[in-house]
């Protein structure tokens, strides 16, 4: 019983040494990057075919997004400068601050082409740096969704309270609220602007509070922007919700409302504005947009153009290709014989001749 026991350790080692080396033998092999794997040979006519067929896929799809993008209609007018009184043009900053002087505005827009509804309306800024980090930091998340009974505030800083008590929303982005507005009139009849449901539905539902209302906002000394309804809560407060969702760059739209209804070719518009928000102190630029839309969304020509070129560089590279290999062509060397197998090859010879 002992021999027999000894004959089945040896054999259980003499099993286990084969399995140890295979399992060295493939751990040298995977860190010296020498395992089994396909390496495709890169001749003329697959390198030549391959960039054809980027080309021929490319160079489609970018004429169609482009296409889409062309079919857009979008009207920008830059009110800023213009809806300041000639006294005021030196001194707009004056202007901007002094509650005392009318805001009012009207701005004439062509529409020259057909528009079809839905048309959103966004304002544009430009040189407004909503990324700043002290700016994007300014909010509190959790006061947004309980409202008072969430106390921590302190990332709200400098906005977090106003006269000893709490300010809802805080913070600077909320403080900061866009407040011009804007009518629409064609003819004699008032255009209807529908300013619901113009923020994402995720953030209505799940960011702001249904039971949470502004409290304490803008009592400062200091007027920032845009006033709020303290009877409606915050999961209705569209502007607000919009304004909250910061943009990356510092030139920015965002919705304002829809126009649902078409407007013809050749039609004028009388927009009554408010110009109430202050860009001049920063040099900052607003404009109001006017846009329909495509299956690919607003107007934006840079994906069309991006496909089209990328399209015809890999046209263009596969005739040059093409030319080089008919006026130097190589002859084709045996697979086996190529610098990464010609290791295996002269293993194999030295097998053949032990």
């Amino acid at each position: 019983m002992e021999v027999d026991g000894s004959a089945s350790t040896v054999s259980r080692g003499a099993q286990s040494i084969p399995l140890q080396s295979r399992r060295q033998r493939a751990f040298y092999q995977f860190t010296q990057q020498s395992l089994p794997a396909c390496k495709p040979v890169l001749t003329p006519a697959w390198v030549i075919t391959t960039f054809l067929l980027v080309g021929a896929i490319f160079i489609p799809v970018g004429l169609i997004t482009l296409h889409a993008s062309q079919n857009v209609v979008e009207i920008v007018d830059q009110y800023d400068t213009e809806c300041v009184p000639e006294a005021f043009k030196s001194n707009k900053v004056a202007y901007i601050k002094d509650n005392l002087i009318s805001k009012n505005c009207s701005r004439y827009l062509k529409v020259y082409k057909h528009m079809k509804a839905p048309i959103y309306i966004y304002y544009q800024l430009d040189n407004y740096y909503q990324n700043h980090r002290r700016y994007v930091k300014s909010r509190s998340d959790q006061q947004l969704l309980h409202g008072l009974g969430y106390n921590d505030t302190s990332s709200c800083k400098p906005e977090e309270s106003k006269n000893g008590l709490p300010t809802v929303p805080c913070g600077l982005i909320a403080w900061s609220l866009f407040n011009d507005t804007y009518t629409f009139i064609r003819g004699r009849t008032e255009l209807k602007v529908n300013r619901k449901n113009i923020a994402w539905k995720s953030d209505r539902d799940h960011k702001f509070g249904k039971h949470v209302y502004p409290f304490n906002f803008q009592n400062g000394t200091l007027i920032g922007g845009g006033k709020l309804d303290p009877r409606i809560p915050l999961s209705d407060q569209e502007d607000l919700i919009v304004w909250m969702r910061t943009a990356a760059l510092p030139s920015f739209r965002k919705l304002y409302g829809r126009i649902e209804e078409d407007l013809d070719a050749d039609d004028v518009l009388v927009v009554n504005l408010t110009n109430n928000y202050n860009t001049y102190s920063f040099g900052g630029k607003k404009k109001i947009v006017l846009s329909t839309s495509s299956w690919l969304g607003g107007k934006n020509d840079f994906l069309g153009l991006a496909y089209t070129f990328v399209g015809s560089t890999s046209i263009f590279i596969s005739v040059v290709f093409l030319l080089l290999h008919m006026k130097n062509p190589r002859p084709y060397r045996e697979i086996p014989y190529l610098p990464w197998n010609k290791q295996s090859v002269s293993s194999r010879r030295c097998d053949d001749t032990l």
